[in-house]
């Protein structure tokens, strides 16, 4: 007998031991739901030491808009029956939320009645992180692939525009110059010009939400350039909105393109207007940030480290979970038919993600909207920017082989070339380019860098081979450094980017054949 009492013993401290050295929460309970017993997992998770909750009322641990759980659930459990894995949440005693799955089961004396209850609750919150987490990188991986698809989509069609676009904007600037004594027709082929001109900037667009146009990087200060860009911001936004500009204090340098930072401001800023209709506050932040290994998850297609932040919130309309997804698509907009591109945000991406830089927004629907963006830190001074000269470069005499397989791009270009002092051959295919490389000597091979079955690089190369040391002008509506692979720059060897006018032809050409 008294044995039988020892083991008895004995079990009951082991699974009095068990229960105390669980990581998860064991707690037990009258049927009313006063806590009778809270062991060390209890304590860990929810906070409370047992000498303080124990007595007290379970409901204390349910968050307010969940208050209605209890009482069914100790219903059924009067009732002999048992709640398996409830996913709910559970507060704390600082207040935080726990994501939790309980399982709750009735405690019965010997004769089988329900004398109490028991409960086993698993703490899930790090598991609902981590599963938020993935679902958040999996849709930004998708979007990122969506927008790379469009991407390639706008930079072909901005490249075979752009050729369209230098044979209409050259040939509208021959027959202006052959009018001047005819005010009428000069002013219908400005027109024309005008017009041109706007398709270009449109391709350029799509070529910058493309990563396609060419990038002029410098060291920038970026408090400066919203300094400088104030007076302008004021003007776009309009009287009913008030700017509020708030530069960080010890702000790094970053390396983009001035211009194109200053469009990221703009459309950014316009965007903001348009959401607040009615007025509100526009503020533009700036603050260096550190990126960790925590954020580089969810944005893979950055590295960790030093980042300068660019913050635009307003006070407008903000967005809805739907509109956020598409947000960055280019030609998508909210506005009526007509009003807009629809490519301000798309531009804004593509120059953030060409700077190695990524951004993000945060909305709610009725409160605003914060668009952050994130540049690399860059420790470099900025450096004062030379000053450009004026003067057109003519040609003397200078031998220059075309080659481009747009029949109007090639007749054009030789036309400018002729008449600056030039002597050109043109050849609408690589093979009929080396057939005159053959027979005859030149001092600059001008190509198109995309043509059917050869291209352009590899026409030099081919060429090269011939003449060495050839000097080579590659023309492309994209960039160079979509053209031409890393390291590939070389003395004698420039880049003339489509839609192009007089000015820019001569001046690379002229660029070019510097010895």
């Amino acid at each position: 007998m008294i044995a039988s009492a020892n083991r008895e013993l004995e079990a009951s401290s082991r699974l009095a031991a068990i229960v105390e050295s669980s990581t998860e929460a064991i707690v037990g309970k009258t049927t009313d739901g006063v806590i009778t017993s809270w062991n060390a997992g209890a304590e860990h998770m929810y906070g409370y030491p047992a000498t303080e909750i124990i007595g007290r009322n379970i409901s204390e641990l349910i968050p307010q808009d969940r208050a209605g759980e209890l009482t069914p659930i100790l219903e059924r459990v009067r009732r002999g029956e048992r709640a398996e894995e409830l996913d709910t949440k559970r507060a704390r005693k600082d207040g935080s939320l726990l994501d939790v799955a309980i399982t709750i089961s009735p405690i019965r004396d010997s004769s089988g009645v329900v004398t109490g209850i028991s409960s086993v609750s698993r703490d899930l919150t790090e598991l609902r992180k981590a599963e938020a987490d993935r679902r958040a990188l999996g849709d930004r991986l998708r979007q990122s692939e969506r927008l790379e698809s469009l991407g390639q989509l706008a930079g072909g069609i901005a490249h075979d525009f752009n050729n369209l676009l230098s044979v209409i904007m050259n040939y509208a600037a021959f027959v202006a110059d052959e009018t001047a004594d005819m005010p009428a027709v000069r002013a219908d082929v400005e027109e024309i010009q005008s017009a041109a001109e706007r398709a270009a900037r449109l391709t350029k667009q799509l070529l910058i939400f493309a990563r396609r146009e060419t990038v002029r990087p410098e060291i920038l200060d970026l408090n400066t350039i919203v300094a400088d860009i104030h007076a302008l911001l004021s003007r776009s936004i309009g009287e009913h909105i008030e700017l509020v500009v708030e530069p960080g204090a010890n702000v790094s340098t970053i390396r983009a393109d001035r211009g194109q930072i200053e469009q990221v401001l703009v459309n950014l800023a316009v965007n903001a207007r348009d959401a607040m209709p009615q007025g509100g506050t526009l503020t533009i932040e700036t603050r260096p940030v550190e990126l960790d290994d925590d954020y580089i998850f969810l944005h893979p297609d950055v590295r960790p480290g030093h980042y300068v932040e660019l913050a635009v919130s307003d006070t407008g309309t903000g967005m809805s979970k739907d509109v956020i997804e598409h947000i960055f698509e280019p030609f998508f907009t909210t506005r009526p038919t007509g009003d807009g591109t629809g490519l301000g945000l798309a531009i804004v991406y593509g120059i953030v993600i060409a700077a190695e830089g990524t951004m993000n927004v945060y909305s709610e629907e009725g409160i605003g909207t914060t668009f952050r963006v994130y540049f690399p830190a860059s420790e470099t001074r900025v450096l004062a920017t030379p000053t450009a000269t004026t003067s057109i470069p003519r040609g003397h005499g200078e031998s220059i082989l075309v080659s481009d397989d747009e029949p109007g791009v090639l007749e054009l270009t030789s036309r400018i070339l002729r008449n600056n002092g030039y002597t050109v051959l043109g050849a609408p295919t690589a093979e009929e380019a080396m057939s005159l490389a053959a027979t005859q000597a030149f001092q600059l091979l001008i190509t198109d860098s995309v043509m059917p079955q050869v291209s352009g690089r590899t026409l030099a190369e081919q060429i090269n081979e011939l003449q060495p040391g050839l000097a080579v002008l590659h023309m492309s509506g994209y960039s160079p450094a979509v053209i031409s692979p890393p390291g590939s720059r070389q003395h004698r060897v420039g880049f003339l980017q489509k839609p192009f006018n007089q000015r820019a032809l001569l001046e690379s050409v002229h660029a070019t054949l510097a010895p």
